[in-house]
Order: structure tokens, then C-alpha cells, then sequence
């Protein structure tokens, strides 16, 4: 399907897919510098679209398809276009499918959607969900080079380019923290993380279900599971716990 484009209050067009029918409307939300061609939004599409379950693939504002630079977005711009985007495209409730930056996302979204005289929030599933990431996913000496010089670049194990951390990201990143507090969604709550993750932490989706007010958080480690969890096996388990939410 091709894209689809939105355009959201910078006048900048955003590109989406959505796919037409039953609900709740699925809402995947990528990762840092990720896009919706990634396999598991790929998948989570495809598989939507067979069974007639609408859907809805963006990329946020500087990623993918999308206009915009990479170095001008944050939680809040991506946050308020994501909501922009709901409110346009889709009706009723949503579930929430967020991958690892994109579990922070969706932990956000799901409150502002959870507000009284909202109601919309189904559901959400955390693929290594990474809230927080200011916190634990950075060096001492790289918050020192980020808040000195701007930005910090890291080795990039997915591709030839280095992954930057662009201050204002960082700084607005850091009034949107979690796992200190209690979260006021109420809705259930999957959470997937692989044990062999070397970028976020186990553990954290640990600390994440403890600070979900929701009585209703399961969590599934796969033992050996990496952060992606994009094999046919990992992708597996996502599309059967989003069957078990429907």
C-alpha cells in the first residue's frame, strides 16, 4: 500500500499507512530513527489487513517518508502528530504497539488517550519497551558531551551511520520520564523483552510493569531474544499477544 500523508501543524507532510476495518485500530510506534517498513510494523500490517483489522503505520516527523529533519523532532512533536494523526485517521479504541524509543511513546500517548472524556486506550504492547533511556541508556561522559557540544554520536549496530543524540531530544526527552511515578493507565498490558538485549535492559520492562497502574501487565521475557525481536519466532509472539488483546 503506498503512503498516505498528513500534515501536521509545522505544515511538514507526514507519511502514513492505514488499513481500513474492524477495531480496535492497531497504532504501531517505531523506534529511534526507525520507520514503518520496518519487518515488524511490516508484519503487524500485512497481518492486520488479512484478517480485516484496521491499522495504522506512521513515521514520525524527519524519519522515513516523512518531511521534516531528524534533528528538529522530540517527544512532544511526535507525540502531538501521533495524536494529530489518531484523531484524524481512525475512530473508537486503539491498541498501542510500541518498539523499544516507541514504548516511551506509547506510555505517553496511552495517558492522553486514557484522559477522562477520552476513553480510547484498549491496550498496549511493549516490544523492549525503553522509557526513560535519558536515565540508564548513556555514560556520564556522553550526558557531559551532549548538554557541552549538542549532540553525541554512537556505533550503530543496525547501519553504516552513526546514531546521534541531539540535545533539545535529550533535554525535552527528560521532562517526560516514568518509571519514577505512577503511570495512570488502567488498560492491560503486554510487555515482550528479549534476554538478550544489549541496548535497553530487561529489566527495565520489569520496573515498567511496577509503575503501570493497571492491575492487568503481563510480561514475557524471551531467553534468547536480542532487542529487536524481529525473527519469524519473535514476530510470532507479537502478532499472538495482539490476537489475545483483541
Amino acid at each position: 500500500m503506498n503512503a498516505a500523508y498528513f500534515t501536521n501543524v509545522d505544515s511538514l507532510r507526514l507519511a502514513y499507512r492505514f488499513a481500513s476495518g474492524e477495531g480496535p485500530t492497531l497504532v504501531f510506534l517505531p523506534g529511534y530513527m526507525s520507520d514503518m517498513a520496518g519487518g515488524k510494523a511490516t508484519a503487524l500490517f500485512e497481518w492486520a489487513a488479512a484478517r480485516g483489522q484496521a491499522c495504522l503505520l506512521h513515521d514520525y516527523a524527519g524519519c522515513g517518508e516523512s518531511e521534516g529533519e531528524f534533528k528538529d523532532g522530540d517527544f512532544e512533536v511526535w507525540a502531538r502528530d501521533a495524536l494529530a494523526l489518531i484523531d484524524s485517521v481512525t475512530t473508537g479504541k486503539v491498541i498501542l504497539i510500541g518498539s523499544s524509543m516507541g514504548g516511551w511513546l506509547m506510555l505517553m500517548l496511552g495517558e492522553a488517550l486514557s484522559q477522562p472524556g477520552v476513553n480510547r486506550l484498549a491496550g498496549m504492547i511493549g516490544v523492549a519497551a525503553a522509557p526513560d533511556f535519558t536515565d540508564w541508556g548513556y555514560t556520564d561522559a556522553q550526558r557531559k558531551t551532549i548538554l557541552q557540544d549538542g549532540v553525541v554520536y554512537e556505533d550503530n549496530p543496525y547501519g553504516p551511520e552513526p546514531t546521534p543524540t541531539w540535545q533539545r531530544f535529550f533535554k525535552i526527552a527528560e521532562r517526560h520520564k516514568m518509571l519514577e511515578r505512577q503511570i495512570a493507565i488502567d488498560c492491560p498490558v503486554h510487555l515482550l523483552h528479549g534476554q538478550d538485549d544489549s541496548d535497553v535492559p530487561w529489566q527495565i520492562s520489569l520496573r515498567l510493569a511496577a509503575a503501570l497502574r493497571s492491575p492487568d501487565v503481563q510480561v514475557q521475557l524471551v531467553k534468547d531474544g536480542d532487542h529487536r525481536l524481529s525473527r519469524d519466532a519473535d514476530v510470532g509472539l507479537l502478532l499472538r499477544t495482539v490476537e489475545s488483546l483483541l
